[in-house]
């Protein structure tokens, strides 16, 4: 396919509602790359513009939004980073990743081995964010965490708070199908608030010192404010799951009494974004990380809207939802 020739994409036309068209191939500009997509993942944060009904005037959204997880391979170099053939996770500045080509900044773009599954090596992307926000946060070697959300993140947090030697790894749910994998990789206890009170399992599992550290991965406001309860007293607190509230309320008093430490992290945001990524990367290919467990849909891209649906809904059990080209 040339530039100029017609290219399969997707668009977000009203709410929830996907539609694939035909859109022409971009063409690289001055130290920019072309990548022919190889495989897509749907992202929470995406949902922000999916399940949202926007003011009518922002209809249709512009061709490829909202997607940024994106792997595939480049045709086309403007670039002295990248050559033609190589393989590469787009970190996509527009959020534009629904379409079978896309045009990116050789500085968005992540180098990836040439062989194995490329779903899992995007994998690496989200998992990434996570490794920059557990840098950021500290050693966990020895001390109770609490992870409070299980999905994608939350599973991910759950792996890497489980190998850097946390004495208690301590994850709540609602679904119980994400406590068991969460316990398959590394959580030493479970809760699904539905059921259980997660203070009182926590004081329990604590002998009533409560936790070091919590971990907000479910961007909801009843856990932004239970990571309060559930940490010592000037204990940690890590914020990751973004908020879709923009008028919270949050429990002030008890954050001042307790004396808590709060950090929000965004490797998006920390301009160490890329390196986060090179290192799970890394990590991937010395076979000491292992992200298989995420990706539990396929679909092709002509399932777009049924992807987008079915991580939206949280149907069959799905976690990572990828679509293949």
């Amino acid at each position: 396919m040339k530039n100029g020739d017609d290219m399969r994409a997707a668009q977000l036309t009203s709410p929830k509602t996907l539609e694939i068209i035909e859109t022409e191939v971009p063409t690289p500009k001055e130290n920019e790359i072309l990548v022919k997509l190889e495989t897509i993942s749907v992202c929470g944060s995406d949902l922000r513009k999916y399940d949202t009904v926007l003011p009518e005037e922002e209809y249709p959204l512009e061709i490829g939004k909202p997607n940024h997880e994106c792997i595939g391979i480049v045709v086309e170099s403007k670039s002295n980073l990248y050559k033609e053939g190589d393989r590469v996770i787009v970190l996509a500045s527009k959020s534009d990743g629904l379409k079978e080509y896309m045009t990116e900044h050789e500085t968005n773009a992540v180098l990836v081995p040439n062989y194995g599954d490329p779903a899992v090596w995007l994998m690496c992307q989200p998992m990434g964010t996570v490794l920059f926000s557990c840098q950021e946060t500290g050693s966990f070697l020895g001390k109770n965490v609490a992870i409070l959300g299980q999905g994608p993140i939350g599973l991910n947090f759950t792996s890497l708070v489980a190998a850097g030697g946390a004495k208690n790894v301590i994850t709540t749910d609602l679904l119980d199908n994400r406590l068991e994998i969460s316990r398959n990789i590394g959580a030493t206890h479970t809760i699904n608030p539905s059921k259980s009170n997660p203070l009182e399992v926590v004081e329990e599992i604590t002998n009533g010192e409560l936790v070091d550290i919590v971990i907000e991965a479910a961007g909801e406001e009843s856990t932004l404010n239970q990571c309060f309860d559930l940490v010592k007293r000037q204990g940690f607190v890590t914020l990751f799951g973004v908020q879709w509230n923009e008028n919270l309320n949050l429990e002030i008093g008890t954050m001042f009494d307790k004396q808590i430490k709060l950090i929000a992290t965004s490797s998006a945001r920390s301009g160490r974004r890329n390196i986060a990524v090179e290192q799970t990367i890394s990590l991937v290919d010395q076979n000491r990380l292992t992200l298989d467990h995420l990706i539990t849909h396929r679909k092709t891209f002509e399932d777009v809207q049924e992807a987008y649906d079915m991580y939206s809904d949280k149907t069959d059990n799905c976690l990572k939802v990828v679509m293949e080209f």
